[in-house]
């Protein structure tokens, strides 16, 4: 059946009667068109196809309601044109070139539905950086659906011998438009992650990902980019990646011909994929705050998936150096690699050891400290001397810090020693009163081997059971007798605070029973009548 289109404008042919007003920069509609009518007749007949301008125009809207109602229609509609293949297929000429050329009406049909095709997706990608997040939402829901109908019905030939009919350059424009450099797109990207849980989307999803930062951070002299690289590290952080070969079975675009070559089917790709991408992302500089995102799930989200894992070393090395909280979560991911994959860094204890400073007693990542040195330090075959060190820089460093710290750092000292009976000598140690005014142990030393620990003691414990706090000097007794073979867990103690210590010193003791009688009466009521008619007449005498 003829139809007629035009591009005036993107005006539509026939007359609509439709009165519109200007009022400031909205535009308020008195007869509002059916999007699901519209789809309805322009897929019937194809004299209805310049009725998609009217679908385009409504897809501008300002309105959230409109432009959702819009977008759902535009999806429904190029998705069954993608189906039915009546979009143009191949290089898409012209359209003032079609009208002249020597086309069928079928082909005209086809090229021009391809060219609204190709506005609608540039005004629904747009539609990314909307002020609503249900306009947002519904964008991306649409461009994914166009992504996986353009697999089934690819509108170019691709590189079958690789990729088969995956569209790459949909999904590198869908991920760069979300990894905005000026909007925190955290909420829709969580939304996305539903999306990765598909293999092939989330193989070519890695490849924008490095694509950008390398095109991004270039382009910007590696200086930091804030909000970018939070949006990025918010996408990476949603991929989860599959542990094994089985686990590859879920996929947007179904192949019917050599499957089982497609990279996006291999797990080993994937790795590679996943490596290559967070060493793009980690070469350049980040924010102070970035840091520790990407160091809290290094050890179990980001290690475990690499090929190589000990490539992560000149980032967890370069880490460390910015100190603090960092550094300790960086000395973290570095111990990883040297239990699990056999990582030589022979000066591993010695950061460890120059970070033990007054401020850790004081800052909000005490427990998660605590918590690390405690599974660094849990081997019993470390060299006495370095767990000797160890102890007496955390006995040294007790007589300043907070009950809470105190309470934390004693039995961690204590659980030192139960690992490493060679370190009681620093209980026993037989010396004079003389002796005592000089500590041999070198605190300013920071290399541990060197500090002398081994020839000192731990009088700053003794110190300590003179301590204000009744919990503090008790528990600091305890090393006056012989020590229990069995470790104290601290982990109770980690998160103790100086609010809960306070409550828990005024909260009233339970109230014991109080004996009455030293011999309990047990007979006053069993012995009949007679017993207590006696009672009785005494009480009347």
């Amino acid at each position: 059946m003829p139809f007629v289109f035009e591009r005036n404008n993107m005006a539509p042919a026939k007359k609509r009667n439709v009165s519109s007003e200007i009022v400031g920069t909205k535009r308020v509609k008195n007869n509002k068109i059916d999007p699901d009518s519209v789809v309805k007749e322009i897929l019937e007949s194809k004299k209805h196809a310049n009725d998609v301008f009217d679908l385009l125009e409504m897809l501008q809207s300002y309105n959230e309601k409109d432009a959702i109602n819009a977008i759902n229609a535009c999806s429904k509609l190029f998705c069954t044109l993608l189906e039915r293949k009546d979009l143009h297929r191949g290089t898409l000429p012209d359209e003032e070139e079609a009208l002249r050329g020597e086309y069928t009406a079928q082909q005209k049909y086809e090229i021009f539905m391809c060219h609204r095709y190709n506005s609608c997706k540039e005004i629904v990608f747009e539609h990314l950086d909307h002020e609503e997040h249900g306009v947002k939402e519904s964008a991306l829901c649409c461009l994914m659906r166009f992504a996986e109908s353009e697999g089934q019905h690819p509108l170019e030939d691709l590189d079958w011998s690789e990729h088969y009919s995956f569209p790459r350059e949909l999904i590198q424009l869908l991920v760069g438009r979300l990894l905005s450099k000026t909007t925190d797109n955290a909420l829709l990207l969580s939304r996305f992650q539903e999306y990765l849980e598909m293999g092939d989307v989330r193989f070519y999803v890695m490849s924008a990902i490095r694509d950008s930062v390398t095109k991004v951070m270039d382009r910007n002299k590696g200086i930091p980019l804030p909000v970018y690289q939070s949006n990025v590290f918010s996408l990476m952080s949603n991929i989860s990646m599959p542990s094994n070969e089985s686990e590859l079975c879920t996929f947007m675009i179904t192949q019917e011909t050599k499957h089982e070559d497609w990279k996006a089917t291999k797990l080993n790709e994937h790795r590679r994929a996943f490596e290559k991408m967070w060493l793009c992302f980690l070469k350049y500089k980040l924010p102070p705050s970035m840091y520790k995102r990407v160091l809290v799930i290094m050890h179990d989200s980001i290690l475990p998936h690499m090929s190589k894992p000990t490539l992560m070393i000149d980032f967890l090395t370069a880490a460390y150096d910015v100190g603090g909280a960092i550094s300790l979560l960086a000395l973290n991911g570095l111990f990883v690699l040297i239990h699990q994959h056999n990582l030589d860094y022979p000066d591993f204890y010695k950061k460890l050891y120059n970070l033990l400073e007054p401020s850790v007693f004081h800052v909000k990542y005490r427990a998660r400290f605590f918590h690390l040195a405690n599974v660094f330090l849990s081997s019993s075959h470390l060299p006495v001397y370095l767990v000797a060190a160890f102890a007496k820089r955390l006995a040294r460093l007790a007589l300043t810090a907070p009950p809470t710290a105190l309470l934390i750092v004693l039995p961690f000292i204590y659980n030192l020693i139960r690992r490493h009976p060679a370190c009681r000598v620093l209980i026993h140690r037989p010396t004079s009163q003389d002796d005592l005014m000089e500590d041999p142990y070198k605190m300013d030393e920071e290399d541990p081997a060197k500090s002398c620990a081994l020839e000192s003691s731990l009088w700053e414990i003794k110190t300590l059971q003179e301590h204000y706090h009744p919990e503090v000097s008790k528990t600091a007794k305890l090393i006056n007798k012989p020590l229990s073979q069995q470790e104290d867990d601290i982990d109770e103690l980690l998160e103790i605070t100086a609010f809960e210590l306070m409550e828990r010193d005024l909260k009233a003791p339970s109230t014991k029973t109080i004996p009455l009688e030293f011999e309990t009466a047990t007979q006053l009521l069993k012995g009949g009548g007679d017993v207590l008619q006696d009672h009785f007449c005494l009480d009347l005498l």
